[in-house]
């Protein structure tokens, strides 16, 4: 049954136009980080980056050469489209987007994290057997099959993804609406539709018709008879989702994945009209099939068991942060934070506030005010500075914190030095104080 699920082949006209999708998606995710001028107000502006914690080695380039870096990663995404040493390609831009993704969490999406897991998969797949200048110049490449665990890896992946970001939002705040309410109010100034946001009815569609969609679209699109129904609801929800939370190219990509699940033959009739359709369905069992089979348990168990980590946290993620991310837990919080650093000299007692302006971004700022990790960060940062200047200090952080419009309440225990306590990773830091 596995060898039949997994090994059996099918056409791979439907892998051949993602990685074409996927790869002109790639160059317009890089180079739009230039043009729209997110590479200079993330990663060279500000004096320092909130990196993932144990990734403070990896920082931006120097002076305008992350330009650079963008530049050729978008290359890489290009070279993927067009198949020219494709595993080389995919590798390289996967390590690139890995490096970018690691280097900074200020502008945290999950989509971003999406790409990680693709690009990451994409190096494994055979995409470049097909329409690509790697078969131009190595005939024998030339492939019009591919085994069905490469359509799979693609159908659980977003099963997990979607079905995470679903119940994610059957919570309180979300479930009455107050989310959706301040999602919307936050677009009041977009022009033209701005207005039209406000209506009393889209709190609605956007709390329970985003339940709804990412709860039921996977099972929806396997099923024949409500595939199409699925597809054009799939159209509506992504470039409404584009249009008004404005979250990259995360919306045209989910719509590609569109392509595993229809009739590869229409894929092919499609977009490949000149190549040949494969239909022979034969089991071919490969010698790699015990790496295949442990790797990929091993990839989908930590899919599954990331996003529920914060069950086994203690207070609520929400509040501490703490499981947030790697989550599939998207546009789920509204956070301000009225936060003050207090800095002492160890040796003199001498104590002042610190103007977060001089050190932070005003982006850096607000996530310096609410989050957690930020907040211990931030602390440790201000400990290196002053260490640069010959003083031993510590940091005693003062932060109130809503969440979703609540009354605020004290998040970052007052009494600890913050600059010289641990970070735990797996477990609950006690300095945050509880939400009730």
């Amino acid at each position: 049954m596995i060898n039949k699920f997994l090994f059996k082949h099918i056409d791979n006209s439907a892998l051949v136009v993602f990685r074409i999708i996927f790869g002109l998606l790639c160059f317009l995710e890089s180079v739009g980080a230039i043009f729209t001028g997110w590479i200079k107000r993330t990663l060279i502006e500000p004096e320092f980056t909130f990196t993932f914690i144990g990734f403070e080695w990896l920082q931006p380039l120097p002076g305008n050469w992350m330009y650079v870096y963008y530049a050729v990663m978008g290359g890489f995404g290009i070279l993927i489209m067009l198949g020219y040493r494709y595993r080389i390609s995919a590798f390289m831009f996967f390590i690139m987007w890995c490096g970018v993704y690691f280097m900074q969490k200020t502008s945290y999406n999950n989509h971003y994290y999406l790409l990680v897991l693709l690009s990451g998969i994409m190096v494994i797949l055979p995409a470049h057997k097909y329409a690509s200048l790697d078969v131009k110049r190595h005939p024998k490449l030339k492939s019009i099959s591919m085994p069905a665990w490469c359509k799979w890896i693609f159908v659980i992946q977003l099963l997990i993804l979607y079905t995470y970001a679903s119940k994610a939002k059957l919570y309180p705040d979300w479930l009455d609406l107050t989310m959706p309410t301040l999602l919307m109010k936050g677009k009041i100034n977009y022009p033209i539709i701005g207005e039209f946001l406000q209506n009393s009815a889209m709190p609605y569609l956007v709390g329970y018709g985003g339940i709804l969609f990412d709860g039921l679209i996977i099972p929806l699109l396997l099923i024949k008879a409500t595939r199409k129904y699925a597809f054009f609801a799939s159209i509506f929800f992504h470039l409404f989702n584009s249009i008004v939370f404005q979250v990259g190219v995360f919306p045209y990509l989910s719509l590609a994945f569109s392509l595993f699940f229809f009739n590869p033959e229409t894929i092919k009739n499609i977009f490949l009209k000149r190549k040949e359709y494969y239909n022979k369905a034969e089991v071919i069992i490969p010698n790699y099939k015990p790496v295949l089979l442990t790797l990929g348990s091993i990839y989908f168990i930590i899919q599954i068991i990331l996003p529920i980590r914060h069950h086994f946290i203690q207070d609520n993620v929400l509040w501490t942060e703490e499981g947030h991310r790697l989550s599939w837990r998207m546009m789920l919080r509204s956070k301000s934070g009225q936060t003050n650093y207090r800095v002492v000299n160890i040796k003199t007692k001498k104590s002042s506030i610190v103007n977060m302006s001089e050190f932070l971004t005003k982006k850096q700022t607000r996530l310096a005010s609410s989050k957690p990790d930020i907040i211990w960060q931030f602390s440790r940062h201000l400990k290196n500075v002053y260490k640069e200047k010959g003083e031993d200090i510590q940091v005693f952080v003062d932060a109130k914190v809503s969440v979703n419009g609540r009354p605020y309440k004290r998040l970052i225990d007052p009494k600890v030095d913050i600059a010289n306590a641990k970070w735990n990773y797996f477990t609950h830091n006690n300095w945050i104080l509880p939400s009730k």
